[in-house]
């Protein structure tokens, strides 16, 4: 065992001094160490259940015959971070929390790893950890949040941020909205849609790195303390086994992940995501890759945002296993942490609910929900949550109204300076130039709430997975190292086609080789964890990851 590093032989007597201070015993000095990566914190709705749940698994890692030591990660609550400065230290905190998790399990060398987390930035971290370090290691996952509800409606966050819009136009009052505003969150979890937490959480599932139905149960089902407490004593059984995460995060794994995210039409962050998760594993992988599942994949549950169904819903109709037998024919037969091949687990599923679930041969859409972009504007690519836009703006032509920033954006929208088939092209918030990468659910929103129909948003930002709408994210390169998305101005034709997946800025070559020669970068004064971000981030279609320097 790994653990024998710190505690086998005369020599490691300082180290199991140490140990036994903490209350180890002589038989327990025999057994596996398992680290508990756990998320817990009294900030973020989707964590602060967490100590509940680590402590059922330490129950089920002490019943499998192990050790667990729990220690703490970071966690921020996109959200509450949503539309200001701290927006900024969302995705830079996903390196932070892979770095910790490498950090204290290579120290203390433990045999094996448990990754209880619910949110955002926090579960890819934790994968891209798992993946890096290598050992026998699974997620556990929160659970989302039960449904708002108000006068015979269904709430979720998103009601409130396209509040703030309809406050704007005058269609609601600033006391409705805060009515709404304390209906639409009852408790702990993740926000009620498939958003960014909720489709990583799927996705995870999918990829076989957590136990099957583990990423539908609401946070506060009693199945999620049961799910919990197999999680404690399946991840003793991995170590047992040495089934390690590189032997089930492979390029089968991560193709049937993002099958079943184009099926749910998941969040637009999936992608940078599964990008990071891939490099970490060393699985060969490129953005032209989703296309390609996207293409054969068809769209079979509706899901919030851009449809009516909420995770509980989900989790009602069979959750993620009764999606896996309804995409079955289309799955690679890859392990799972849980010792079942995916196609074991689809074939023991049921689906509960056909109209939640549908079939893959009457599908909402015959494609996935998610596109790659390509085009003039977006050489290197950007992505759109097709499963959410309007079919009447799947193709759509319209002259640019540019901000450098979101504030100055969302300034312009709620002054009603945007019109109808307006492109609103939102730009220095890519990975570097933000630095960032801030999610955009703000301006989003905002345009829903006040009613337009026929307004394009672009970025090199991201978009939370609660933005719905014709809104393209991640372009790269982004504004900040020169991208074309820096050369735009006020009035230049956008065109962007999501049937022929193109983005492209209708100005001639020499035109844009003369703003080219009088653009000048950005420089803005960064310290601390964005200046160190800034300096060594990959951009948006390579995973915005962490990049080591050399020379």
């Amino acid at each position: 065992m790994r653990s024998d590093d710190v505690k086998s032989g005369y020599q490691r007597a300082p180290n199991r001094s140490l140990l036994r201070s903490l209350g180890v015993t002589d038989r327990e000095m025999g057994l596996p160490f398992i680290g508990i990566a756990n998320a817990y914190n009294t900030i973020v709705p989707g964590h602060v259940h967490l100590r509940t749940l680590t402590d059922k698994v330490k129950e089920g890692i002490i019943a499998a015959g192990g050790v667990p030591f729990e220690f703490g990660v970071i966690g921020i609550c996109d959200g509450i971070a949503m539309g200001h400065e701290g927006m900024r230290y969302s995705l830079p905190s996903r390196e932070n929390i892979a770095d910790s998790i490498e950090l204290m399990t290579e120290a203390h060398r433990f045999d094996g790893l448990v990754c209880v987390g619910t949110c955002d930035k926090i579960v890819p971290g934790m994968l891209m950890a798992a993946a890096r370090c290598n050992i026998p290691s699974l997620m556990l996952t929160g659970g989302p949040m039960l449904s708002g509800y108000l006068a015979g409606k269904e709430l979720s966050l998103i009601d409130i941020f396209e509040g703030v819009g309809k406050v704007a136009a005058g269609t609601m009052s600033e006391s409705d909205l805060q009515e709404l505003e304390c209906c639409a969150m009852p408790g702990c979890g993740s926000c009620q849609g498939l958003y960014t937490a909720n489709t990583m959480a799927c996705v995870t599932e999918a990829m076989g790195m957590s136990l099957p139905g583990c990423a539908a149960i609401p946070a506060v089902d009693a199945g999620k303390l049961r799910i919990a407490r197999e999680s404690g004593e399946r991840v003793v059984d991995l170590v047992r086994s040495n089934v390690r995460p590189r032997d089930i995060i492979t390029i089968d794994s991560l193709i049937n992940a993002i099958r079943v995210d184009m099926a749910l039409g998941g969040s637009t962050n999936t992608v940078l995501h599964l990008m990071a998760i891939a490099l970490e594993a060393e699985v060969p992988f490129d953005l032209g890759q989703f296309n390609l599942i996207g293409e054969t994949t068809p769209h079979i549950c509706h899901m919030q945002p851009g449809g009516p169904h909420s995770m509980q819903a989900l989790y009602r109709a069979g959750g993620i296993p009764a999606v896996l037998s309804e995409l079955s024919a289309l799955l690679a037969d890859a392990p799972t942490v849980s010792g079942l091949s995916i196609r074991q687990i689809a074939k023991a599923a049921v689906v509960r609910d056909a109209n939640i679930i549908r079939s893959v041969h009457s599908p909402v859409s015959p494609a996935g929900g998610l596109k790659i972009l390509t085009g003039s504007l977006a050489p290197d690519g950007a992505v759109v949550k097709c499963a959410a836009v309007p079919k009447g703006m799947w193709v759509h032509q319209g002259p640019a109204r540019v901000y450098d920033g979101e504030t100055a954006a969302m300034k312009a929208i709620l002054a009603r300076e945007i019109k109808e088939g307006d492109v609103v092209v939102i730009r220095y918030e890519g990975p570097r130039g933000a630095p960032g990468m801030p999610e955009m659910l703000s301006p989003t929103s905002a345009l829903m709430g006040l009613g337009y129909t026929r307004v394009a948003l672009i970025t090199d930002g991201r978009f939370s997975g609660g933005t719905r709408g014709p809104c393209i994210g991640h372009i790269a390169p982004e504004a900040a190292i020169g991208g074309p998305i820096a050369l735009v101005r006020n009035g230049d034709l956008i065109a962007l086609d999501l049937f022929k997946r193109t983005l492209d800025l209708l100005v001639p070559d020499i035109e844009l080789g003369t703003r080219r020669n009088e653009w000048k970068p950005r420089m803005k004064p960064l310290t601390g964890v964005l200046s160190r971000y800034a300096a060594t981030v990959s951009q948006a279609n390579q995973g915005a990851v962490q990049k080591l320097q050399t020379g």
